[in-house]
């Protein structure tokens, strides 16, 4: 979870307690009132438990303000379009995401990404896609309109080949090597990121699995023109645009840079790990 968000919902908690206080009621007279338990009026109050926007009703209406719920539900409305839930985002499928994510792509300059398990969506294949989406459309158990979402994703990349963009891409080893995918679609895929090096709108940066470490190579994110930060954990999107956030993500990025291989150097990590497939 996000720095940011726990702030915003601790501030959340703060709030609600407030609210408790001035309606002259305890923890526990609350939680009797409104039939929850009172660790659930400790956890909201402390915000180590995201309210949704009933509870916050109910938490008005039982303290006897009603007129702070647009006020609780602007709050909770405001850091909610930080953390963006898969569940929430793909209950129409993952085309409509993929779209969402165009807009961002097209309104930016120059992106940085880091992806430590798979290879970035900018690069994949459509086979290669079509796993990738399948397998979270089996996970989130999301309504399975895994080609709409290829589609989406492979017309994204013709800004790859459009002047003036520039993508700086680093993935780590393993996101080589993961076998997400049967090995003659894996190879296929290694073979296309080979092709990338070169481009004039690219700089593919490989981490060798030997390569010394400033930092951990943890979850998966995009930097848009130092604007925005969107990460990826498995129950939600980060969608970060704090300055502070922004630039520690920046820092981050720029570690793993300094560990990578480019050019000739990434094109023989490729390789190995394309010879270490054992496939034609």
């Amino acid at each position: 979870m996000s720095t940011d968000f726990q702030q915003a919902r601790i501030a959340l908690g703060l709030r609600l307690r407030e609210l408790r206080a001035e309606g002259g009621l305890t923890g526990r007279e609350l939680a009797g009132l409104l039939g929850w338990t009172q660790s659930k009026v400790s956890k909201l109050e402390t915000g180590r438990q995201t309210a949704t926007l009933d509870d916050l009703e109910a938490w008005a209406e039982g303290v006897g303000q009603p007129k702070a719920k647009s006020e609780l539900a602007a709050r909770l409305r405001a850091f909610e379009s930080q953390s963006r839930s898969w569940r929430r985002q793909l209950a129409a499928g993952h085309r409509p995401v993929q779209d969402r994510l165009t807009v961002e792509y097209e309104r930016s300059t120059v992106m940085r990404a880091w992806e430590g398990s798979m290879i970035v969506g900018m690069l994949q294949t459509a086979d290669y896609a079509r796993h990738v989406f399948s397998a979270y459309a089996d996970l989130h158990r999301s309504p399975r309109d895994v080609e709409d979402a290829v589609r989406s994703r492979i017309r994204r990349q013709e800004s790859l080949y459009q002047p003036g963009k520039q993508y700086h891409i680093l993935m780590w080893e393993a996101a080589l090597r993961a076998r997400v995918c049967p090995a003659v679609v894996l190879a296929a895929q290694l073979d296309r990121l080979g092709g990338v090096i070169g481009l004039d709108t690219v700089r593919l940066g490989i981490v060798p699995f030997d390569a010394p470490l400033n930092l951990p190579p943890a979850n998966g994110f995009w930097l848009y023109d130092e604007r925005l930060v969107i990460a990826e954990d498995w129950h939600a999107e980060l969608w970060l645009d704090q300055p502070e956030s922004v630039a520690l993500y920046l820092r981050v990025w720029e570690e793993l840079a300094t560990a990578a291989v480019y050019g000739p150097d990434a094109h023989r990590v490729i390789a190995r790990c394309r010879g270490a497939l054992g496939t034609p």
